[in-house]
């Protein structure tokens, strides 16, 4: 199992009020599983991804990546394990603006103590698989959007992670863009076995997944009919 969810409550104050955001939440993902999550703005789509990737700690429950229980770890130990099992996709990129591409995507590598010279042919084989290999030494400003979320999507996937998470990655795309980013995420299940959760208020993006979940008031439900169609 890559990613195993169980019994996790996530809860906010918003003034006088408490708003629960993911209620008794159990959520299995499989190796080389796309499962798309859905849900309308503010249903927990993000919060969700958080938990589950090491960011922000559930009130109750278990989070269970590659085997490992991420939240009885210390913070130093989980912050190790999330840079060298998750790879993470954001919608605004969060690429370092003063750094190259290629310098972007070996990042995570050279903060993990990989030499400079492994960590830039990795990150020269992943530019060329993401189709930017003629944009290696450029900068995020030099770059459309579609370009910037390839580089990013190189970047989650320089250690080899176990599993992917999306935060509305083709949310700043126009659709050919989307569109491509998805087919990208898609390949990395197909070929490479690693799971890829996507979280996106895009029901369009949904048949592109293998499952496809609904998350409403903190709660999933299973959709049917998703076959993992493709253009």
């Amino acid at each position: 199992m890559a990613l195993q969810l169980k019994g996790v409550a996530k809860q906010y104050r918003l003034g006088d009020e408490q708003v629960n955001v993911l209620v008794e939440f159990d959520f299995d993902v499989t190796a080389g599983e796309f499962v798309v999550v859905t849900g309308p703005s503010g249903a927990g789509k993000s919060t969700l991804l958080h938990v589950a990737g090491g960011l922000d700690a559930p009130d109750t429950g278990t989070v269970v990546v590659a085997g490992h229980d991420v939240w009885a770890m210390s913070a130093r130990a989980r912050a190790e394990f999330r840079l060298r099992n998750l790879g993470f996709v954001f919608q605004f990129f969060n690429l370092v603006p003063m750094l190259t591409a290629i310098e972007n995507v070996s990042l995570p590598l050279v903060l993990d103590g990989v030499s400079a010279r492994s960590a830039d042919a990795r990150a020269e084989e992943l530019l060329h698989r993401v189709g930017l290999a003629d944009r290696a030494r450029h900068r995020p400003a030099e770059l459309s959007g579609g370009q910037m979320q390839r580089v990013a999507v190189a970047r989650a996937l320089a250690a080899r992670p176990s599993i992917i998470l999306a935060d509305e990655p083709t949310g700043n795309l126009d659709r050919r863009s989307s569109m491509e980013i998805v087919e990208l995420l898609r390949s990395l299940s197909d070929e490479d076995g690693t799971a890829v959760v996507v979280v996106t208020h895009d029901r369009g993006v949904a048949r592109y997944g293998s499952r496809e979940v609904h998350l409403v008031d903190g709660r999933a439900y299973a959709v049917a009919g998703v076959s993992g169609a493709r253009r």
